[in-house]
C-alpha cells in the first residue's frame, strides 16, 4: 500500500498555485486523492489542502525538499504531514467529565484517529475513568500560590509525552499568557458559546431563568484573550418552555461533546488553516 500524506498551505493569492503544486506532485510520482482550496477576497490569501499518496520508494523528505523551493517562490506558509500518523493528545479536565468521557470512547473505538497519551486534572474525580481506558492520569492541583509551578508541570508533560494537541475538555482554569504561548496553535477549548450574557457559575440556570430558546457550544483555539481564539466549530440546540435547568445542562453537555469531537477531528486531520483571527476549515 502506498504511503499517503497531507499538504496544507496558504499564501498570497495569484494564478498558477494549484497548477504548480499538482505538477510538482506529478513529477514526484504522487497521486492526488483529495484536494480542497479557497481564495479569500478579504485577506487576499489562498488556502489549499491536498491529500496524496506517493510511491513506496519516495520519501516524505523528497517531497519536503521540492516543496521548500516552490514555497519560497510563492511565499507559502506550509506543512507536510504523514497521514497515517495518529496524533497524541493530552486532555485537561476539571469536575465536568462529559467531554472527557466522549473523547475517551471515540479514541478507544477508533472513531477518532488519535491516541490519548494522558489526562491531567486539578481534581481527582476522573482518575478511575481514565484508568478504565488504560490512560495515565495526572493530578495537578492548582491554586493562586502554585499556578506557575502547575503550568510548568503541564508544559513538561506535553514535552515528555510528545503531545500534538492539548484539549481543554471543560478545564475550568484560565491559562496564563505564558502557557497560551507555549501551546499556541495546538490547544483547543470548548465553552457555551450561545450564552454570552451568562457568565460565572451555573450559566444554564441563568439561561433558564431568562427563557432562552437556543443554547450552543463553540470550540476554538486557545489564546491569551479568554474565549476569543479563532473559532473551529459551533452548534446549537433548541430549547422550549418545558425544559428544566437540568434538561438544559444535559442538552448543553451533549452539544459541547459533539462540537469538541468535531473540532479535534478537523485538527488532527489537518483540515484547519489560520486566516488572521479566523479559520478556514475544509470538510
Amino acid at each position: 500500500m502506498r504511503p499517503d500524506s497531507i499538504l496544507t498551505l496558504s499564501c498570497p493569492d495569484r494564478t498558477g498555485i494549484v497548477y504548480r503544486v499538482s505538477g510538482l506532485l506529478f513529477e514526484l510520482g504522487c497521486n492526488i486523492l483529495d484536494a480542497q482550496q479557497f481564495g479569500d477576497d478579504e485577506s487576499g490569501r489562498f488556502f489549499l489542502r491536498v491529500h496524496f499518496d506517493r510511491a513506496a520508494e519516495q520519501s516524505l523528505g523528497d517531497v519536503e525538499a521540492r516543496m521548500a523551493t516552490l514555497a519560497a517562490e510563492f511565499g507559502m506558509d506550509w506543512q507536510l504531514h504523514d497521514a497515517r500518523r495518529r496524533a497524541r493528545l493530552l486532555v485537561l479536565v476539571s469536575k465536568q467529565g462529559h467531554c472527557l468521557n466522549d473523547l475517551l470512547f471515540r479514541a478507544h473505538s477508533r472513531q477518532l484517529q488519535v491516541d490519548i497519551a494522558a489526562v491531567a486534572s486539578n481534581h481527582e474525580d476522573f482518575a478511575a475513568l481514565a484508568g478504565s481506558y488504560g490512560v495515565p492520569f495526572h493530578h495537578l492541583p492548582v491554586n493562586a500560590d502554585n499556578r506557575a509551578v502547575q503550568e510548568q508541570q503541564i508544559i513538561d508533560l506535553v514535552e515528555r509525552e510528545q503531545i500534538d494537541l492539548v484539549v481543554l475538555a471543560r478545564y475550568m482554569q484560565i491559562l496564563s499568557p505564558r502557557l497560551c504561548e507555549a501551546l499556541a496553535g495546538r490547544a483547543i477549548n470548548i465553552h457555551h458559546s450561545f450564552l454570552p450574557s451568562f457568565k460565572g457559575a451555573q450559566p444554564y440556570h441563568q439561561a433558564h431563568a431568562r427563557g432562552v430558546k437556543i443554547i450552543g457550544a463553540t470550540a476554538h483555539y486557545v489564546t491569551p484573550d479568554l474565549d476569543e481564539g479563532p473559532i473551529i466549530e459551533q452548534d446549537v440546540a433548541r430549547v422550549d418552555h418545558a425544559m428544566t435547568p437540568r434538561d438544559l445542562v444535559r442538552l448543553g453537555s451533549d452539544t459541547e461533546s459533539q462540537v469538541l469531537a468535531r473540532a479535534v477531528r478537523r485538527h488532527v486531520e489537518h483540515r484547519i488553516l489560520r486566516n488572521g483571527h479566523r479559520t478556514v476549515v475544509f470538510r
